[in-house]
């Protein structure tokens, strides 16, 4: 079969195709099968270290034939071996070498080869398989294509330590979590699997993977133990079942917690360190190891913060950083803890000074280290940051004041790297959350302009997407993820609270158009986002505003709100509306305007099938409208809402009890005009003999409720 080859590599390559290179070829197809031996040798030393040998072999259509011989049975072992070793050889070559092979349906050849009884030929297709699977261009799933593969590679395990070292090896890159691509725009490829199907993880596990590689951790073969640790390291990763299964799992007389441990000690090489640290923290964050447990206060923790250190390559510090970010991501204590550890705080800070300066010729190779990690350095940095300051204002207190904090926070909020403005937005929602901050050093550095400017840009693209289906939107989707516009308006609704200075700007910024669009959006997390946006600005805002919020969401999407199936959205609206309907003007203006649509959605909610808080939120909308001066007339001259509030003033939830109360309270204050008509209609309802009840109850807040009610028939 031929391989495909994209055309513009074919014109590079075929024009310094020579004449050596053919000769290397045409061997291969040698009536003697000796010669042909010794040509696969021959080819297989041309091509070490030569990636342009490998292009022109590539070109000339090696590939097709080295895996005809490979797959042939009267071919010799020591030639399908050869075979096997050449093919591993391309692969280590470029990308576009990997593609090549891929195209020529390399591992199903490979896979098949591991059926045969020779230990050398099934280690070299082995040692071939796991070039290519730990290529950026394999695709993982191509390893479950067939069922029994995974069972034959787990039987193979026990063969050698090479066949340990690859198989592991493969293992650790061919298992990946399907729902990490769940937040994006892009439109993945359908994967081999079953869309209903077992992920990665569960077929492993399913397989026995943590019975057969527990033992390989103490192998004599370094190597070996590294990859058996990696395989545990992404296996544990946000799986629960696994994680719970490696904690009783031991291995000569020591559970497999007490091995990852003695290997975190500091004599053992930094890779060793970091893996068995990433064990530990999956393993915890599982709840399969607790977070005050000593394994993890007094090992895994100190350890990856010493990865942190200047000491540490560059690779190691971002690795460090972001395991350590995962790891105490939800948990105050252990934030507590890391940010008294070792100054982490302000050794943090030295993330952000790559690439270094270089003045000197020589110093050409470091630059071009330092610019290849500094993106990840600054990734790492602002991901450990928003964890250490999650929870605790005084951690916050001392990041913000950190060298240029903000400065770097509203920089990284505009760089070209998607996953840096990612890290930044989450940094700066983590540090939103503090009300001294909002008030002074957001303020000071106008975070919300680079914000805005990210929501806006996302937001339109979302609804010229959904309006039209534009090349231009879909290609800025494809490239920015939601989850950077869920984490900017999770912030954006922090700067909108009510004491926030960067709230009148923001509003200024056009920031309702834009929170109206977000709840039009097929992602929950954006729809709930945009709603409680809109209910922080609504908060104690001007009539205006709130007239513009409500135009701008329209009555039929304030509908589609209050029916949305998440409950989230439909309190997060309920409480939008019991903001726009506070102090009487307002109550009274919107109510004109709006109140035979609000007073459909209040009937729409009551009788519908919705848990205490949604009815008891919906009450308190009507106890705001009973406020209004003109507005509480929508109340009385509908029976249906009175007879409602009737029924919950008797109903067995005190909540609903009470919220029902306020509704009448408003309604018979006998200070306010006609009171006396509303006290006459309500008492003739029965509400007064409710209200005797009420006052001789339990409940001290039902009981002085009802007493202070009774007093306005009694004025």
């Amino acid at each position: 079969m031929a391989c495909v080859l994209e055309a513009p590599l074919r014109m590079s390559v075929l024009s310094e195709v020579t004449a050596s290179s053919r000769h290397y070829v045409d061997r291969l197809f040698d009536l003697d099968p000796q010669k042909v031996l010794q040509g696969v040798i021959d080819m297989k030393n041309a091509v070490i270290g030569n990636n342009k040998q490998k292009a022109n072999l590539i070109v000339l259509g090696a590939v097709p034939r080295l895996l005809y011989l490979l797959q042939q049975e009267s071919s010799s072992t020591e030639l399908r071996t050869e075979c096997a070793v050449v093919l591993g050889s391309l692969a280590m070559g470029t990308e576009n070498n990997v593609k090549s092979l891929l195209d020529c349906h390399i591992i199903p050849a490979l896979l098949q080869g591991l059926l045969s009884p020779d230990l050398k030929f099934i280690e070299a297709c082995l040692r071939c398989l796991r070039t290519i699977f730990i290529s950026p261009v394999t695709p993982e799933d191509l390893l479950y294509t067939d069922a029994t593969v995974i069972s034959h590679l787990m039987a193979l395990l026990s063969r050698s330590r090479y066949t340990q070292e690859y198989i592991c090896q493969i293992f650790s890159h061919c298992c990946k979590l399907q729902h990490w691509h769940s937040c994006g725009f892009k439109s993945l490829p359908q994967p081999l699997l079953c869309a209903n199907g077992p992920d990665h993880q569960t077929i492993l596990f399913n397989h026995g993977a943590v019975q057969n590689i527990a033992h390989l951790l103490v192998s004599t073969s370094y190597k070996v133990r590294m990859q058996a640790l990696k395989c545990f390291s992404v296996l544990a990763f946000e799986n629960p079942q696994v994680s719970m299964t490696l904690v009783n799992v031991s291995v000569d007389g020591e559970l497999l917690p007490q091995i990852f441990v003695k290997m975190l000690q500091r004599d053992k090489p930094i890779e060793m360190q970091l893996t068995s640290a990433k064990c530990l923290t999956s393993m915890c964050r599982a709840g399969a190891i607790r977070t005050d447990d000593s394994c993890i206060v007094l090992k895994t923790l100190p350890c990856l913060v010493r990865m942190c250190s200047k000491e540490r390559l560059l690779e190691e510090r971002v690795e460090g950083a972001e395991t350590l970010a995962y790891l105490i991501e939800t948990d105050v204590e252990l934030q507590r803890i890391a940010s008294i550890t070792d100054h982490l705080i302000v050794m943090l800070a030295d993330y952000f000074k790559y690439p270094s300066s270089v003045s000197a010729i020589t110093d050409i190779k470091r630059l071009d280290h330092d610019l290849k990690h500094a993106h990840e350095l600054r990734q790492a940095a602002f991901k450990l940051y928003a964890s250490l300051g999650a929870n605790d204002e005084d951690i916050r207190k001392k990041i913000i004041e950190t060298e240029n904090m903000m400065d770097r926070i509203v920089n990284g909020l505009s760089e070209s790297s998607i996953k840096v403005r990612l890290a930044a937005v989450r940094c700066l929602h983590s540090l939103s959350r503090s009300v001294q901050q909002l008030r002074t050093s957001f303020q000071d550095h106008a975070v919300w302009k680079p914000l805005m400017k990210s929501c806006r840009t996302l937001g339109l693209y979302i609804l010229q997407f959904r309006v039209d289906g534009t090349a231009q939107a879909w290609s800025v989707l494809q490239n920015a993820p939601n989850e950077i516009l869920i984490v900017a308006s999770s912030t954006l609704c922090n700067l909108l609270l009510e004491f926030s200075p960067s709230k009148e700007p923001i509003l200024e910024s056009g920031a309702i158009e834009l929170l109206c669009s977000l709840t039009q959006s097929e992602n929950l997390a954006l729809r709930v986002n945009g709603i409680w946006a809109l209910m922080n600005m609504a908060f104690q805002a001007e009539q205006k505003i709130k007239s513009d919020i409500l135009r701008g969401l329209s009555t039929e999407q304030l509908f589609q709100l209050l029916s949305d199936s998440d409950v989230n959205v439909l309190m997060k609206t309920l409480g939008l509306l019991r903001n726009l309907l506070s102090t009487r003007p307002h109550i009274d203006h919107i109510m004109s305007t709006h109140g035979k649509q609000i007073m459909q959605a209040v009937t729409l909610i009551l009788e519908g099938e919705h848990n205490i808080e949604v009815k008891e939120q919906t009450l308190c909308i009507l106890a705001n409208i009973a406020d209004g001066t003109t507005a509480k007339e929508l109340i009385m001259t509908n029976d249906d809402i009175l007879q409602k509030i009737k029924y919950y003033m008797s109903h067995s939830n005190a909540k609903l009890q009470l919220a029902a109360m306020f509704c009448i309270s408003n309604l018979i204050w006998n200070e306010e005009e006609g009171s006396q008509e509303r006290q006459d209609k309500l008492r003739d309802m029965g509400i007064v003999d409710i209200l005797h009840k009420l006052s001789q109850s339990s409940d001290p807040n039902l009981c002085d409720k009802a007493k202070t009610a009774l007093q306005q028939y009694l004025a």
